[in-house]
């Protein structure tokens, strides 16, 4: 699996996962942009990382996505992998969640994705070569208790994924999903414990999985070892569904 060279941008990279593709393409001998919006946790990144750059991006701005790509594009001199991990979370009970909380999930996580795929795709289609990630999760196939909204944009994103896809195959540019499970971070680290083996019992390998499972799944569908995968969504989530 070599990505050498490759030229790669990372959104949400601050988060746990965030962080793990960071590494794992660094490793890999990638040039990386990697993104996020709070200031500590970027500077953080950037002292672990210190060949990785750092961009303050906030995705909500989508005026602004074209010429954040244009200015990428530049920086990296030419855009090979784009990896769509940022995202948030805003739950509640449908009845009580509001208009205006649904919205803010979906303009974020899914129609945020959309201009970032599409205005990477142009860059894209000028070498007739590119590979697009999007990460998205377990709860966009099962649903979940409380996340009506979350649920959606993850869902709509698979569904977006293989449209363009079809849509861009024949110029030799990937379009793939990854969707991972419960996977270990701070947020799950601060679950209690009852309610953590309660949701364990659920996963058939018995355990949570690691920023390491989704980032390995990311690279191998960024390699070229995964040209023929197209439209795809890979489940990271040990067999608590199974597509």
């Amino acid at each position: 699996m070599n990505l050498k060279n490759k030229k790669v941008l990372i959104t949400g990279a601050t988060g746990g996962i965030g962080n793990c593709l960071v590494k794992k393409f660094e490793n890999l001998g990638a040039k990386i942009i990697a993104t996020g919006t709070n200031d500590e946790k970027l500077n953080n990144l950037k002292k672990k990382f210190k060949d990785v750059e750092i961009e303050k991006f906030k995705l909500d701005e989508h005026a602004k996505i074209e010429q954040f790509l244009e200015k990428i594009d530049t920086k990296l001199d030419g855009l090979d992998i784009l990896i769509n991990n940022a995202g948030i979370t805003l739950d509640n009970l449908s009845i009580r969640l509001t208009e205006e909380n649904w919205k803010k999930v979906l303009d974020i996580n899914l129609t945020s994705t959309f201009l970032m795929c599409k205005f990477a795709i142009k860059k894209m289609l000028k070498k007739k070569y590119g590979k697009i990630i999007n990460i998205t999760s377990i709860v966009g196939h099962t649903g979940n208790l409380g996340q009506a909204n979350y649920s959606a944009s993850k869902a709509g994103i698979v569904a977006f994924s293989k449209s363009l896809a079809i849509e861009y195959a024949r110029k030799n540019i990937n379009i793939n999903c990854v969707s991972p499970g419960f996977i270990k971070t701070e947020m799950t680290d601060k679950i209690n414990e009852e309610f953590k083996n309660q949701l364990i019992s659920k996963i058939p390998s018995g355990n949570l999985g690691t920023g390491e499972d989704v980032s390995n799944c990311v690279a191998f569908l960024a390699s070229d070892l995964a040209s023929y995968i197209n439209g795809e969504t890979i489940h990271v989530n040990g067999g608590m569904y199974m597509a």
